[in-house]
């Protein structure tokens, strides 16, 4: 009888937060959820892009993300 290998499961709260695209992970900017009287509308531009994860959680999210 052969063995049942268990499945490896995904974080979901790091499957919410994090797309992968290609070779990358990338994740959404903080601070534009209120007070955006003052913030002016170069800065929520800048905070609307997607920006990559910092180099050194790279590894701990593919952990968190076993089918990415």
């Amino acid at each position: 009888m052969k063995e049942k290998i268990m499945k490896l499961r995904t974080r979901k709260a790091a499957a919410k937060r994090i797309k992968v695209k290609k070779n990358v992970l990338s994740r959404k900017k903080a601070f534009k959820s209120h007070l955006m009287k003052t913030k002016n509308a170069k800065r929520c531009r800048r905070l609307s892009e997607p920006t990559l994860l910092h180099a050194a959680d790279v590894k701990t999210f593919y952990r968190m993300l076993p089918y990415a």
